[in-house]
């Protein structure tokens, strides 16, 4: 059973691939699950909005010692995996429980407890009204909880800066389309309200006090081989999506010729692929 959600995404259709990519940070989660349960506050609950395939749900379900881990999805294939694989890890003394809900369209503190701790990871830029849906998450926290977001602090980078066809700077103008390409899929978004402040301001303009931030790397340098090259691969795919209406035609024959798994320049026989990636964490506190 697959859905689209309101981003017009089938995210259930893309199981298999995010599973991989919990794999490829699968070390950097698990510390930032480790980190925020045991900084020193009493935290007993977690829920994980925008769950996915279930990564950081698992992170959190081994680092408490007790208590429950609520996961929020609107895919329900991705809900299911997401619990099963929480299930997997959760310690004796922790129970897990999922939830359909979709923050876009419905208020999710109509089904789910306040929470010690409120977890959205990569899914907040894809609401139509992303302030609104920072409000209704922090309507999930309890008073002195901390709702916490993660969002990309930079673009994934993969290819050196000559890739030997086309010229070079290649990927620097993939990812300028791919944000052209973001620019007009929200634009076009049924309800799309813009949001023109950073993530921490708007955090505290949805009412949370204490905001603070940090950035941790994504660090798997070259040769990228097993999970990482396929993500890699992955993700030059997903960069010719947007390639072929904002790139030149010279670039899109360069990304190409490094997509054609028969052709001489493939990408995937190369040794120097990597995968470089900053992802920002904000934390904000229910007064």
């Amino acid at each position: 059973m697959h859905g689209h959600s309101h981003d017009n995404i089938d995210w259930d259709s893309r199981l298999s691939e995010l599973r991989e990519e919990d794999e490829l940070t699968a070390a950097e989660t698990g510390r930032l699950a480790a980190d925020l349960v045991s900084d020193g506050r009493n935290c007993e609950s977690v829920v994980d909005v925008g769950s996915g395939a279930g990564g950081a749900a698992a992170a959190f379900a081994a680092a408490l010692p007790s208590g429950l881990v609520t996961l929020v999805d609107s895919a329900p294939e991705l809900l299911a995996e997401a619990r099963r694989r929480a299930e997997e890890s959760a310690g004796a003394n922790v129970r897990v429980r999922g939830v359909p809900g979709d923050v876009a369209t419905a208020e999710p503190s109509d089904s789910v407890e306040p929470a010690d701790l409120v977890f959205a990871s990569l899914m907040v830029h894809h609401l139509p009204d992303q302030l609104d849906g920072l409000r209704r998450l922090s309507r999930l926290v309890r008073p002195g909880g901390r709702l916490v977001v993660v969002e990309s602090g930079l673009w994934a980078r993969t290819l050196p800066w000559d890739v030997g066809v086309g010229q070079p700077g290649l990927e620097d103008r993939l990812l300028a389309a791919r944000q052209t390409w973001f620019r007009r899929m929200r634009e076009e978004m049924p309800g799309s309200v813009r949001l023109p402040v950073g993530w921490a301001t708007a955090l505290r303009q949805a009412g949370l006090d204490e905001v603070t931030s940090w950035s941790y790397l994504v660090d798997r340098p070259a040769p990228a081989t097993g999970p990482v090259l396929n993500v890699v691969l992955r993700r030059l795919r997903w960069l010719r999506e947007a390639a072929w209406t904002e790139c030149s035609a010279a670039d899109v024959d360069a990304l190409d010729q490094l997509l054609d798994e028969n052709g001489p320049n493939y990408a995937g026989d190369r040794d120097d692929l990597y995968y470089l990636s900053a992802d920002t964490v904000y934390v904000g506190t229910k007064p």
